[in-house]
């Protein structure tokens, strides 16, 4: 790795920490030293330094040649959350909406080809997958991403979508580029994002932009629920409105 444009103030040592602790995704078996060297590009021994300095610390531990990261690395994530006030200022607005419409509501941000869970109001659950505060989805396939992604100026959607990898989740999950591009440009042009059990079978969402008192999207607000028991016409006439409401009231916290 190479300081961006050569900083003097650039600390080498911590990017490549942070490497190692993001070389964990999706690797809930651990890491040995050799596939963490593989997957950040670092040598052996550099990583074996920094694995041990991060057990030193709590943050990780190891049995047999594995290492694994503790719960403790989870504060990492939350000191941001707790820092930000979009987390803060959606949480009230959030509980205001699921007791208004009786459904679960969130507010999520994007995170590279992920959406990042901010803040949500959950009275029912409606998905076996389990979501909260931190929890993270792709956004091509989720109403909240599909939002976000349609506020990208046009080449920066390019780029992400072209180095993204688009896999189907169900039978109705749009994986096919162009097929994704023309649900984007449909959702930038109509204000919302409406997805119909495209991450997982039985959930339907919506969702709509947090746009601020200057244009900026800042985040993106949902609601979640079961496809049996509310249809895309009922999201759209009887959720859709309200949820729009509180995500206008939001943005308007912000310059």
């Amino acid at each position: 790795m190479s300081p961006p444009n050569r900083n003097p103030d650039f600390v080498l040592s911590l990017a490549r920490g942070l490497q190692v602790i993001e070389a964990f995704h999706e690797r809930p078996e651990g890491l040995t030293v050799s596939e963490a060297a593989t997957r950040t590009g670092l040598s052996r021994a550099a990583v074996r330094r920094l694995l041990i300095t991060l057990e030193s610390l709590g943050y990780a531990g190891h049995r047999d040649a594995h290492f694994r990261l503790t719960s403790r690395i989870l504060r990492l994530g939350f000191s941001f959350i707790t820092s930000s006030s979009l987390a803060s200022l959606s949480l009230p607005i959030l509980e205001q909406l699921s007791a208004h419409i009786h459904e679960s509501c969130s507010v999520s941000v994007l995170d590279g080809a992920q959406i990042v869970y901010l803040a949500r109001s959950a009275p029912k659950r409606v998905m076996t997958i389990d979501l909260g505060v931190g929890s993270r989805l792709p956004a091509y396939c989720t109403s909240m991403g599909r939002v976000l992604l349609a506020a990208l100026p046009a080449e920066d959607l390019q780029q992400h979508l072209a180095h993204g990898e688009l896999s189907a989740l169900t039978p109705k999950t749009i994986a096919d580029p162009e097929e994704l591009v023309r649900a984007i440009r449909q959702v930038h042009r109509q204000g919302y994002a409406l997805v119909d059990e495209e991450v997982e079978v039985g959930l339907r969402s919506i969702a709509v932009p947090v746009i601020s008192q200057t244009g900026r999207v800042v985040a993106a607000m949902n609601s979640g629920v079961h496809a049996a028991r509310v249809s895309s016409a009922e999201l759209v006439e009887r959720i859709l409105p309200a949820l729009a409401d509180h995500a206008r009231l939001l943005g308007q916290m912000f310059p």
